[in-house]
């Protein structure tokens, strides 16, 4: 009997020399566009979904292109909005002062090395968090969509045929990236305001509070697809966050200002902290019930290996083949000492040569740990609520807690008090490669998602993704310095008028000096523990009735910590989907119904995803912060109002035309 090749599907034309191009060029540009709006606003773009459209659009040119080719195509280019996030961690060593530009070879490596572990550490984790979980994966099953959808209709057309579902799946996916491109356009006027929020006193001892609603059908989409209780969970830690916290550290603060001033630096100085402690708990936790199915994983891998081995290798499904264990652990391994010399030269450079064995050696140790930790509760995240609005910087933030903490404890006391600048350095140069692996795990499980539902081949796609590292890597340092020398970076000595602000590299550094310096309030971080804590024996509790009602504690952290220009959008959008899906139900064809709302909402992301990219380049070039605008500041007020009823009509609207859109299937 032969062995049942690829898993009883057709050989597919998938990493291809043209596909490895068009993936490269795609990174080189988004890298660019994303390193400048994380720093310049805090948030990094997922491009995965853009990377897809741009795909289909160029290959569709291609009378062989296939769909896997397609999802390659996006892996690679999912590095762009993912390795760019190192710059939550690295400007903090010219924001302390250490460096004055980014050394190319060494920032390079950096984001290199560190993300190559990332790869790999993700690999085992495969099975435990993709192909055997229930997480919702909302990046990579909307990518999932807008490729099947691009493959469906390609196909329709080539054969002739209408295919009414097909097209209509391919009419919601474009009118849903038109729809809100378009908005998005004209938030970049002014004309709309972004956002409608709204600071204010309460009582009368000095407590501020607000909220923040982004107007972006991006977040609105992301809720529809992370599903009702997610939502829930993220509008409980809000509600923590800003029914509670911010008051309450708003009136012990007795600090003067405006009520928007007051409220964000609560936020910023304080609750992100409790926000932080409750993300370590969920995030010790979930590593501690990943134990099993990981190990479970490896297992499974190991298998894998020994059936190659023994040329029974066809027998394995092809969508169950990943990088051979041996060849991860070798990887990892031969990865480890490019590693050990960065750290032994950032030691003796520094004037901390004579603690360097241990620097060395130890530094290593935390790196591979660390980033083993990382990736397991990056790609959880990831799984949870998304490549885009996982918590990255929260990760950053006790990753750099522990590093600090590490070396206060084993080599501080052994140096002069002049060596503690040099400490910090190392802390976060160390940081920066662990933060480099958490960037890739937390999105290549969401492009794995993406992979097992377009049958594709998990060893290709870990290859491209590292061939997207690379290359990201290389543009990272040169975006980086040009960026450095034209603004400079809030809180750093090359800043400039328009210097960038940097946020999580600023606080980071901050968190860095304070626990070497030994000021930082340990008691904010160990109350959002028992936060955390309390969360998870609710969510244990709850899933002891079953899965239909949880409280994901991880979702509760990130509620805390993400500010609600975030978090409220993808609440309402939970919701949203929750009562469309509800409805659907109802339904002739209830499941093609609920599919359509997928395919808008992943539309959605897609536009909004491309504009935002766009823009943000638009803004490089051209010097100026907002070169779309077409009013001042004057009308502001009235932007929020028109803004806000605009974006709620137009979604009220697209929900019922998607419903009716589905109606056609009905007959087939």
């Amino acid at each position: 009997m032969k062995p049942v090749a690829h898993g009883g599907l057709a050989p597919q034309s998938e990493l291809t020399v043209r596909g490895v191009i068009i993936g490269i060029l795609i990174t080189l540009v988004f890298t660019a566009a994303n390193v400048y709006f994380g720093l310049e606003a805090g948030l990094t773009f997922a491009t995965s979904i853009p990377a897809a459209v741009i795909s289909m659009a160029v290959l569709r040119k291609f009378s062989d292109a296939t769909i896997q080719e397609n999802n390659i195509v996006q892996t690679i280019a999912s590095a762009a909005g993912t390795l760019s996030a190192i710059i939550f961690v690295l400007p903090g060593l010219v924001i302390v002062g250490w460096w004055s530009g980014f050394p190319y070879w060494e920032t390079a490596l950096i984001c290199g090395l560190g993300g190559v572990l990332g790869v790999m550490y993700s690999i085992p984790l495969r099975r435990a968090l993709v192909t055997n979980s229930d997480l919702p994966y909302p990046e990579g099953v909307a990518c999932a969509e807008v490729l099947k959808v691009g493959a469906s209709h390609r196909e329709s057309m080539a054969n002739g045929n209408s295919a009414e579902a097909g097209s209509a799946g391919f009419m919601a996916v474009v009118w849903g990236s038109v729809v809100s491109a378009g908005f998005a356009v004209v938030v970049a006027t002014h004309v709309f305001a972004k956002d409608v929020s709204a600071y204010f006193h309460v009582g009368h001892r000095g407590a501020v509070s607000g909220f923040d609603f982004s107007l972006s059908f991006a977040l609105l989409a992301v809720g529809h697809l992370v599903g009702l209780w997610v939502g829930i969970s993220m509008l409980i830690g809000t509600g923590i966050a800003w029914l509670w916290a911010v008051p309450h550290y708003t009136i012990l603060a007795h600090a003067t200002g405006t009520a928007a001033e007051v409220a964000q630096a609560a936020f910023g100085g304080k609750v992100r902290f409790l926000g932080a402690g409750t993300i370590a708990a969920a995030a010790i936790w979930t590593l501690l019930k990943l134990v099993k199915p990981v190990y479970a994983g490896l297992a499974a891998a190991l298998r894998s290996s020994r059936l190659r081995k023994t040329g029974q290798g066809d027998y394995l499904p092809r969508t169950e083949h990943d990088i051979p264990i041996g060849i991860v652990a070798l990887v990892t391994l031969l990865s480890m000492l490019p590693i050990a010399w960065l750290l032994g030269a950032f030691s003796t450079a520094s004037g901390l040569g004579s603690q360097l064995w241990l620097l060395t050696i130890g530094g290593v140790v935390f790196v591979a740990l660390m980033s083993f930790f990382v990736a397991a509760v990056c790609g959880y995240m990831a799984g949870l609520v998304g490549s885009s609005n996982s918590t990255l910087s929260g990760i950053g933030i006790l990753v750099i807690v522990i590093a600090a903490v590490l070396l206060a404890i084993s080599v501080q006391s052994s140096l002069p008090a002049s060596a503690g600048k040099a400490l910090v350095a190392f802390a976060l140069f160390t940081s920066s490669v662990v933060f480099a692996g958490a960037t890739i795990a937390n999105d290549n499980l969401q492009d794995l998602k993406t992979g097992q539902l377009v049958d594709a081949t998990p060893w290709k796609q870990q290859l491209a993704l590292i061939i997207g590292v690379i290359a990201g890597a290389f543009i990272i340092p040169v975006v980086l310095n040009l960026l450095s020398q034209a603004y400079g970076f809030v809180g750093a000595a090359n800043a400039t008028a328009n210097a960038l602000a940097a946020p999580q590299a600023g606080l980071i550094s901050a968190l860095a000096q304070g626990v070497l310096q030994h000021n930082i309030d340990w008691s904010l971080i160990g109350l959002g523990v028992a936060i955390g804590g309390g969360i998870i024996v609710v969510d244990e509790v709850l899933g002891l009735f079953g899965n239909h009602v949880r409280l994901p504690p991880l979702a509760v952290g990130l509620g805390i910590y993400l500010p609600t220009e975030v978090t409220l959008m993808i609440v309402v959008g939970a919701f949203v989907g929750w009562a469309y899906d509800h409805r659907a139900a109802r339904a002739p064809n209830p499941q093609n119904t609920r599919q359509m709302g997928i395919l808008m909402a992943s539309g959605m992301i897609v536009g909004e995803s491309i504009i935002g990219v766009i823009i943000a380049a638009i803004v490089v070039f051209s010097g100026r912060d907002a070169p779309l605008a077409l009013v001042g500041k004057g009308f502001g007020p009235d932007s929020v109002w028109v803004g806000g009823i605009v974006f709620v009509v137009i979604s009220a609207a697209m929900y019922r035309w998607v419903s009716r859109l589905a109606r056609p299937a009905k007959s087939a």
